[in-house]
């Protein structure tokens, strides 16, 4: 394989380097969701990452073939490695075994990183889901990847999943010359959910329980050696020990995971004071028991979190401006008078290349039973496409073959997403209404259609050949990708006819000037005090 992508380097957008605090994850067993699948959500953050659906056939390769791999961020080539006698499909995350990884990137301790090294994390992810068909597989091959060839990457967290078992893991390097990285992955128990952005979670780990934990065999001795921890064993914290968290990482990162679980289980009632940096409060659990199973449509929505209820709610302050707009430009950190400051970091932001909510569902074989829920851009106002694991090709709407991250185009759903999203934060609180009303309407015929298709497929899948139910879900996902596309570029168009120039047009065209909102005049009126005021002249006019 030419390289871990096939597009040309120049696509390879630097997903972190832009900023800081750049993915979110959500973790659902079966147990905890409504159809006993499991799930995991991944949100690519990046102010210049153009939002593809990556895509890599099955394929049968040579004894003595080499893969190139070139780091996801930044194309660059780090070397390359041995190619096994076969590689699985992969769509987006997720293979055609129903396994899925996603991840969020937390750096930890620097001096760790090993820039020598040949595997980067996203090499890690997508080499991995081209090879392994489980989530334990999966960790198995992630671990002999890095010890062999290095890891090239700062500290990451991995969700793994498959129809069975969803997985955490918690990774950083060794630094140059000592080729490897330490590692503690722990299953998350049945009936349970989790979450990680862009921190270190795992803390405490149980040392003899193969079932439900595996770690690197130097994960403990490793930080004694650095200097990272003199306790005894069953005392040792991975998070503590590799990624000592400061403000910013409750702030703008343990926050999104309390985001999550106060959605999902608001009878815990849980306290804000950890994400606050209040000085001795409890950190958050690993995992979490819902107050109710979720579905695949509660994680979208979940992922759609501006904080919404909350002391973080982005929706009330003044950066909101006039229409509650959710949204703040960068930096994330700011200065007034030599005193810092920051705006929110939510799991819903601007910047969003693309996002997803993945299903692997035990009940169908895996062709079948594998789904990536797929969207672009601001998660809020995407609109979420499912893309079987066994389609064999991308939609041309999401192909990363087309990805012109610098050139409009409205073939691209891309654009069209950023087109229709850029102008709806100039007038939030309005048009994202509108906005809602389609994003539901082509959602809930999905959603709803889900069984319908999977019915067919299965009779395609037992009646013919596993092949003809790909074929079949092929062409059913592209044609929901171009759906998608077209009725969002008539979006785009009616809302610029509905809202142009701060006028709104009802349903029979008649023009109105609707003004702002009056909390917004008070608010002028609180800064301004009579300086707008009207004045009546001595003639009485």
């Amino acid at each position: 394989m030419k390289r871990i992508t096939a597009v040309s380097a120049a696509i390879f957008l630097l997903i972190l380097s832009s900023g800081a605090f750049a993915c979110t994850n959500y973790l659902v067993t079966p147990g905890a969701s409504t159809d006993g699948s499991s799930m995991i959500s991944y949100s690519a953050d990046s102010h210049v990452l153009y939002g593809a659906l990556y895509h890599f056939p099955a394929r049968d390769w040579q004894p003595g073939t080499m893969l190139k791999v070139y780091e996801w961020d930044t194309g660059d080539y780090l070397g390359e490695i041995p190619q096994v006698e076969h590689t699985y499909n992969v769509v987006g995350l997720i293979n055609e075994h129903q396994l899925a990884i996603g991840e969020t990137t937390w750096g930890g301790r620097s001096e760790l990183r090993d820039s020598t090294a040949i595997i980067d994390y996203g090499s890690l992810m997508f080499i991995t889901l081209q090879r392994a068909k489980t989530a334990r597989e999966a960790i198995s091959v992630m671990a002999d990847l890095v010890d062999k060839y290095g890891y090239y990457s700062s500290g990451e967290s991995f969700s793994i999943a498959d129809p069975e078992e969803v997985w955490f893991m918690d990774m950083i390097g060794k630094g140059p010359g000592n080729t490897g990285a330490v590692w503690v992955a722990r299953r998350i128990p049945d009936g349970y959910i989790s979450a990680h952005a862009n921190q270190a979670r795992i803390r405490r780990f149980p040392l003899d329980d193969e079932d439900n934990c595996l770690y690197a065999p130097d994960v403990i001795d490793f930080a004694r050696e650095q200097g990272y921890f003199e306790g005894k064993d069953r005392e040792f914290s991975f998070a503590e020990a590799y990624a000592p968290a400061d403000y910013g990482a409750l702030r703008f990162c343990e926050a999104r995971v309390y985001a999550f679980f106060n959605r999902a289980a608001p009878s815990m009632d849980m306290s804000m004071d950890y994400v606050k940096g209040e000085p001795d409060a409890e950190p958050m659990p690993l995992y979490i028991k819902p107050d109710r199973k979720l579905s695949v449509h509660d994680v979208m929505e979940m992922m759609r979190d501006h904080f919404e209820g909350t002391d973080f709610d982005m929706t009330r302050d003044i950066g909101a401006g006039p229409y509650s707009c959710p949204y703040r430009w960068r930096p994330l950190v700011w200065e007034v008078d030599s005193v810092q400051y920051c705006n929110e970091r939510a799991t819903s932001t601007q910047q969003t290349g693309f996002s997803f909510v993945t299903q692997s569902r035990s009940e169908l074989p895996d062709p079948i039973g594998g789904i990536i829920w797929f969207g672009v851009d601001d998660t809020y106002s995407t609109v979420y496409n499912p893309m079987y694991c066994s389609i064999t090709r991308a939609p041309a709407p999401f192909a990363e073959e087309t990805a012109d991250f610098h050139n409009f185009s409205w073939n691209s759903a891309f654009w069209a997403f950023n087109w229709v999203a850029n102008f709806a934060y100039s007038r939030y609180s309005e048009m994202i209404e509108d906005i809602r009303i389609v994003q539901g309407e082509l959602e809930g015929e999905y959603l709803a259609s889900s069984r319908k298709i999977d019915k067919a497929a299965l009779a395609l899948y037992k009646e013919k050949s596993p092949r003809h139910a790909a074929e079949y879900l092929t062409e059913y996902s592209c044609r929901v990708a171009d759906q998608t596309l077209k009725r969002w570029r008539k979006l785009g168009e009616d809302l610029m006819v509905k809202y142009m120039d701060g006028n709104l047009k009802d349903e029979h065209g008649n023009v109105h000037h609707p003004g702002y909102p009056e909390s917004w005049y008070r608010r002028i009126l609180d800064d301004t005090g009579d300086h707008f005021r009207m004045r009546k002249m001595e003639n009485g006019q």
